[in-house]
């Protein structure tokens, strides 16, 4: 109802007018469509801010060095709200803190227990870069076998066995 009264409107100013020729002022009246020209601004600054948030997103798509990233017809279009979701997602990875390292004292006892080596399994019991039991491995809040978690995942298994114990848990490389 809305579009056909602006249409009306539109076509009486433009048979009461004298006839002189209009300009193409896009402020006039609706236009592709559109019922206001605020919502024609409003579409066309939607449109801007796709094409930024996507220039964006390739651009940190590339400098994280994300496959496909190279080939901006690799991002389909997609609604503004799913590509600001993207951008937070790759600011998070860009910004990220760096992953915890162990600290000097966990890796001096990595280095006697395992040679460092996280995927260590000798068959004897002791898992992992800590050379963890099963059983502590399952106190400290860790599933499965330390040997196959990833190093993170073990350096903070072990901070959280010495926070709790000290260096008692590894009585010959805790010493």
């Amino acid at each position: 109802m809305r579009r056909q009264t602006t249409a009306l409107a539109l076509a009486g100013t433009l048979l009461a007018a004298p006839a002189v020729a209009y300009a193409a002022d896009p402020l006039e009246a609706p236009i592709a469509g559109h019922d206001t020209v605020a919502e024609q601004m409003s579409a066309e600054r939607s449109l801007n801010l796709r094409r930024d948030l996507t220039d964006r997103a390739v651009r940190l798509a590339r400098r994280l060095d994300i496959p496909g990233a190279r080939e901006r017809r690799r991002l389909p279009a997609a609604p503004t709200g799913e590509i600001r979701a993207r951008i937070r997602r790759l600011d998070r990875r860009l910004h990220a803190p760096p992953a915890p390292t162990a600290s000097p004292v966990l890796e001096a006892i990595a280095a006697c227990e395992s040679g460092g080596n996280p995927a260590t399994d000798t068959g004897n019991g002791f898992y992992g870069k800590y050379q963890f039991t099963l059983e502590t491995w399952a106190a400290v809040g860790g599933s499965g076998n330390p040997a196959q978690a990833s190093e993170a995942e073990q350096d903070r298994r072990a901070a959280i066995l010495y926070a709790q114990s000290g260096p008692s848990p590894w009585p010959v490389c805790g010493q």
